[in-house]
């Protein structure tokens, strides 16, 4: 693993996957949450001088670039806001013209692409997307922990077209991991929460021989419950994970 802190960006273009997909209501960011902890990596790159930094990021599972709903734009307004200096925010797409956009604006400055996940090939994990959007810069930073599980052009074909290093934030997340999983002290809980299951179970297969504990919370846990046989009145589970949650013992 490259590690950013170790590279040279000055007068280079940066193209920084981050995991901005922050709940929305109505334009107004409800959880800044995510956005905060990528400030570090964007001021390190403004402190070694960097040409231009463009921030991409998916916002929820949009099915077409129609879903206005789903655009960054409240997003680039809320980093403006914390960073306290202008964010320009990019609708055009790859392949309309967003290198001859880019190349315009001045240097030093901080973009933010529209949702990544507007262009088909995001989640197919196309390298067609992945070579044009590395067209655009000189070097890719991952600071998407939270989203790097997935293959996606963004993340993982990107990679092939251009030199990569880990973020700040992704070195930290790295070395807890590390720290819990290798040198971990006992009694050790593990905390799961959330929907998708799937993405989950490689977790709990991992921890299972070395937690003391694991609790499962959210619509994972109701599933899990409901796949055992528990009765979970109304609450709401997915059926479609019974297969996996039913490999999953629980104590009683």
């Amino acid at each position: 693993m490259r590690y950013i802190k170790s590279k040279d960006i000055f007068d280079k273009r940066v193209l920084m996957r981050v995991d901005f997909n922050v709940p929305i209501d109505k334009g107004k960011i409800l959880d800044d949450f995510r956005i905060q902890r990528v400030l570090p990596t964007i001021q390190f790159l403004r402190e070694k001088k960097a040409k231009k930094i463009i921030l991409i990021s998916h916002l929820g599972q949009p099915t077409s670039s129609d879903q206005k709903q789903l655009s960054l734009e409240p997003v680039a307004g809320c980093l403006e806001e914390l960073l306290e200096e202008k964010v320009c925010f990019i609708t055009t797409l790859v392949g309309e013209g967003l290198k001859e956009e880019i190349e315009e604006l001045p240097d030093n400055s901080i973009i933010l692409l529209e949702n990544i996940r507007f262009y088909k090939g995001e989640m197919e994990n196309s390298k067609k997307l992945a070579k044009e959007l590395a067209e655009i810069a000189d070097c890719f930073v991952n600071e998407a922990f939270s989203a790097s599980h997935r293959e996606a052009a963004s993340l993982c074909a990107i990679t092939e077209f251009l030199p990569s290093y880990s973020g700040i934030l992704l070195e930290q997340e790295l070395i807890n991991l590390d720290r819990i999983t290798q040198k971990s002290e006992h009694p050790l809980v593990v905390v799961l929460g959330g929907a998708k299951i799937k993405d989950k179970i490689s977790v709990i297969e991992k921890f299972k021989d070395k937690a003391d504990y694991i609790l499962l919370g959210g619509l994972m846990a109701n599933t899990i419950l409901k796949a055992n046989g528990f009765c979970i009145g109304r609450s709401l589970y997915d059926e479609g994970a019974f297969a996996q949650a039913e490999k999953i013992s629980i104590g009683k």
